[in-house]
């Protein structure tokens, strides 16, 4: 279920800080690979919780997928989860000039490492243009090449609803595709209205 949670003129505000938290990610990724990354608009819609697990399905596609989450805390806070698609590691090992090593605990060693440099330079540049601090809790893996309907079971979401903004990465010359979601409760989303509207007033 599609709920409203920010005026437009935060949307609008939102979206420009994404962009531009996101563009920091992807040179950041690029930097890592040596290749470069194309980013998606960022997508901003707010859910229930009960409509998140299908909402992360649908952006995952058909198939299985892997999934890592992280925390972040301070005036904005929330969870951040890494989708990635089923050859993710594997194309990811390639650029790296790693894959004839690549076992099951180093591929999911690899989803972290990049996990951790996406969200890090994504939200640590949102929390910037916003001009708050943020920190981060340890990485977990979520999900562990499962079908995309697993993804996020209802049951494991405290929220009662959810800001999802998603963007898609995708490397140039490979298939490899990930997807970065903020998952945020209802009370976290007043605190982002608030930074928002101060990010607006200094314009």
């Amino acid at each position: 279920m599609t709920i409203e949670f920010i005026g437009e003129d935060q949307r609008e505000a939102l979206q420009e800080v994404a962009n531009i938290g996101m563009g920091q990610a992807g040179a950041s990724i690029a930097k890592v690979l040596g290749e470069f990354v194309e980013l998606s608009v960022p997508q901003i819609s707010a859910v229930s919780a009960a409509g998140i697990p299908a909402a992360l399905a649908a952006l995952a596609g058909d198939g299985v997928a892997s999934a890592v989450r992280q925390a972040f805390l301070g005036e904005l806070r929330g969870e951040a989860i890494v989708i990635f698609s089923e050859h993710s590691a594997h194309d990811l090992a390639e650029l790296l000039a790693c894959a004839d090593v690549l076992d099951g605990p180093a591929e999911r060693e690899l989803l972290l490492d990049i996990s951790n440099v996406l969200v890090g330079a994504c939200l640590g540049g949102m929390a910037q243009l916003l001009r708050t601090t943020i920190g981060f809790s340890p990485l977990s893996l979520l999900a562990d090449q499962v079908p995309t309907s697993m993804l996020l079971q209802a049951d494991e979401i405290s929220a009662r609803c959810a800001l999802l903004v998603e963007v898609r990465f995708r490397l140039e010359k490979r298939a490899f595709r990930s997807h970065l979601v903020m998952l945020m409760a209802d009370d976290a989303v007043a605190a982002l209205r608030r930074a928002l509207d101060r990010f607006i007033e200094e314009l």
